[in-house]
């Protein structure tokens, strides 16, 4: 088996040549799709918080029901139904940013509502007491704080986020693991290509759990 084993399949122009641009989709995934999350599971947490029935009904049905079904389904659902409903394909690309953005605002929710409820209630109490409304209570107390906590697992979900965009492996979409698989493909040499994306993944990922351990060990020094 190793004697059939090409070595030389890792080279520049494979890198440069097909691994390169999968990457760049895959890191502008990761990158779009947590600003978008954190942005729009921030609304959904306030949402569920806010005491509202009207606002927490939808968003807690919007979340659980989110959680419920896995990513690949989502994404196969939103590629394949949107183009018959607006008349036209968007494109695996776009398809797989607004899929993740939706998908993962579910998880990152539950993040931000974990730590806005980790904040002591003498916060909140104080914050009234100074005639901050609701809204600026949040804005200049509560959630202040609570992204300084959330921040080591905001980066584990993102890590998490990045594992998950070879999911858009599924609609075509051309991400890290597909530009080794054209590679591949194109070599003759499946084994070497897929074992690279094995090893790229680790050790992007490994790396960057380590920093999250050192992140959390020094907001643990500040507390």
């Amino acid at each position: 088996m190793l004697t059939q084993f090409d070595w030389s399949f890792y080279s520049w122009e494979v890198i440069n040549g097909f691994v390169l641009k999968g990457l760049q989709f895959s890191v502008m995934l990761t990158v779009v799709a947590t600003v978008g999350g954190v942005a729009l599971g921030t609304v959904l947490a306030l949402m569920r918080l806010s005491g509202r029935t009207w606002l927490a009904l939808p968003a807690t049905v919007y979340v659980n029901g989110m959680r419920s079904i896995p990513l690949v389904m989502v994404i196969l659902w939103f590629f394949l139904l949107v183009p018959f409903v607006i008349g036209r394909p968007i494109g695996a690309e776009l398809s797989a940013i607004i899929t993740f953005i939706a998908f993962e605002a579910a998880y990152f929710s539950e993040i931000v509502r974990a730590g806005i409820q980790s904040i002591p209630r003498g916060q909140v109490m104080a914050g009234h007491a100074l005639g901050l409304t609701y809204g600026q209570n949040m804005r200049y107390v509560i959630l202040p704080q609570a992204f300084r906590n959330m921040l080591p697992v905001f980066l584990t979900q993102t890590i998490i986020l990045f594992q998950d965009t070879s999911l858009v492996y599924a609609i075509g979409a051309y991400d890290l693991l597909k530009g080794f698989e054209v590679a591949g493909k194109n070599y003759g040499r499946p084994i070497e290509a897929y074992l690279a994306a094995a090893v790229v993944y680790f050790i992007i990922c490994f790396s960057l759990s380590a920093l999250v351990k050192r992140l959390h060990a020094r907001i643990a020094i500040i507390r």
